[in-house]
């Protein structure tokens, strides 16, 4: 980490502008990121620092301003410019190519060859090198990266990245599918990369990450540079919150309200298991309350929600929504029974990217909007841009094209589909997963409102702060078993994390 309070800059943005059509992605950007240094990247979905990310990284040219690298101006006018020059981008969306080897992914485009001949030894070895500096040696070279969970296909892109001879890292969002010894063990690894001298750009809607690896913060705004070079160690989070919402956030978590004791039972899961991933899963949820699961990555968690929703085929156990148990595997009867989930991955598992907004909205309801077997694209347009003015999802154009958004924009999505259709059911696998801390209170704030008109929500989340602050009950889980059932209220981080603990020892 950096100590001067002037340093020699590595690159430096001065008015970056960037022009899709008629719309300005980044307005005015200014950047300055010296040698050895953690330099944070905040804003909230839609704030241009996925555009500012492609500029740098040479997938995009901007319009005007100007890009300086080791105080000469540059034109990075592709991907191969920016390696070439010493810049390395991790993306939140995972880049590997499943059907290839780890080392096959790691040196793509820059294979080891002799004479035209691939080195496939010298590629498995190199690979095994960087594989062991990032702490997962156990993973062999010739493994095929589709075979992989998303936390390591991650680390494959961060070896992709180490394998050139780089001077500045740009990371997307870097912890996004890690657990926290993962994302442990990746602070590790950028704390090596600055000791050597290396500048890392580092961009995460998580506050609590910021305040453990930054150095520097700049805040953009609306395609605009809001505030830059701001120190860590001496700016309070409300203020950076202020800076990127234009507005003060008191409680990031609405409060709480009782659910009736003689509420119905809406939800009851009763010994489901899905061979190989967890078992003897129960508990109920009533008319009006929000239930977590709360554990690690690779707990089960996600698969208990896919399996109530019909989309994996339970081994055992059954499903019941308002007394009636559903058929396993059957997203038709989930979906029925008025239960809706949105998944952990919405652009690969939710969401069809390259359809318009109002289509993605009404998926689940076509034959509401069906007329003689035709659908009333006008009626479906009408019901999602109700629920986007009730969302506050912007821009407000149910025609959009749904790849074109913010993540926190998709999720929103995601929601709509689901009130349009009208739950009784809704299960959240991580809800805020890239959303910005200015959507995550709007979402949450949706939640704590559907929950009040009777909607029971099973909620999943990788951030056990996120299920406590949410949810009225928790059900702590680990290695696919539920360990433990009580109050939120009752239980804090460090208990669940002692739970889980134990329970994987056991």
């Amino acid at each position: 980490m950096i100590e001067d309070d002037h340093p020699v800059s590595l690159l430096e943005v001065r008015g970056l502008v960037k022009t899709f059509g008629s719309a300005r992605a980044l307005k005015g950007v200014d950047l300055q990121v010296s040698p050895g240094e953690v330099h944070c990247v905040l804003g909230q979905n839609g704030a241009g620092k996925s555009t500012l990310i492609k500029t740098l990284s040479g997938a995009h040219q901007p319009d005007e301003g100007e890009i300086v690298w080791n105080g000469e101006p540059v034109t990075i006018d592709s991907p191969v410019a920016a390696l070439e020059l010493g810049i390395a981008t991790m993306y939140q969306e995972l880049d590997v190519v499943e059907g290839l080897t780890i080392a096959e992914n790691i040196f793509l485009g820059h294979e080891i060859d002799k004479a035209g001949v691939l080195r496939r030894r010298e590629a498995n070895r190199r690979t095994h090198e960087i594989m062991t500096r990032l702490g997962h040696a156990h993973l062999s070279p010739t493994r095929e990266v589709g075979t992989l969970s998303p936390a390591n296909q991650q680390i494959v892109s961060m070896a992709r990245a180490l394998s050139h001879d780089i001077r500045l890292m740009i990371m997307d969002e870097p912890s996004a599918v890690l657990d926290s010894e993962e994302v442990d063990n990746l602070f590790r690894v950028v704390g090596e990369l600055t000791h050597q001298g290396i500048a890392v750009i580092y961009i995460s809607h998580r506050l609590e990450e910021i305040e453990r690896i930054g150095d520097r913060i700049t805040v953009l705004k609306d395609g605009r540079s809001e505030a830059s070079n701001l120190p860590v160690a001496s700016t309070p989070t409300r203020e950076l919150i202020s800076l990127m919402t234009g507005r003060d956030v008191e409680n990031v978590f609405p409060p709480r309200v009782p659910v009736a004791a003689d509420a119905p039972v809406v939800l009851e899961v009763d010994s489901l298991a899905l061979a190989g991933r967890f078992e003897d899963v129960s508990l109920t949820i009533r008319a009006g309350e929000i239930v977590g699961l709360a554990g690690l990555v690779g707990s089960g968690r996600s698969e208990i929600l896919e399996t109530i929703a019909g989309h994996r085929k339970a081994s055992a156990g059954t499903v019941t929504v308002g007394g009636k148990v559903l058929r396993p595997g059957s997203v038709r009867d989930a979906v029925a029974a008025d239960m809706g989930l949105a998944p952990e991955e919405r652009k690969s598992q939710g969401l069809i990217l390259e359809e318009p907004i109002y289509r993605n909205a009404t998926l689940s309801t076509f034959s509401r909007f069906a007329k003689g077997g035709l659908l009333d694209e006008a009626a479906e347009r009408r019901a999602t841009a109700e629920q986007m003015r009730d969302l506050d999802l912007r821009p407000a154009e149910p025609d959009r094209i749904t790849r074109t958004l913010s993540g926190g924009n998709q999720q929103k999505i995601m929601l709509a589909r689901w009130l349009i259709h009208g739950t009784r059911v809704l299960l959240l696998d991580e809800p805020t997963r890239g959303v910005d801390v200015g959507a995550r209170v709007e979402i949450y704030n949706l939640i704590r409102r559907l929950a009040a008109a009777g909607t029971a929500i099973l909620v999943v989340s990788s951030e056990i702060e996120e299920v406590l602050g949410l949810a009225d009950r928790v059900h702590v889980i680990a290695d696919g078993r539920i360990l433990d059932v009580r109050p939120a209220t009752e239980i804090d981080e460090h208990g669940v994390l002692d739970l889980v603990m134990k329970g994987s020892a056991a």
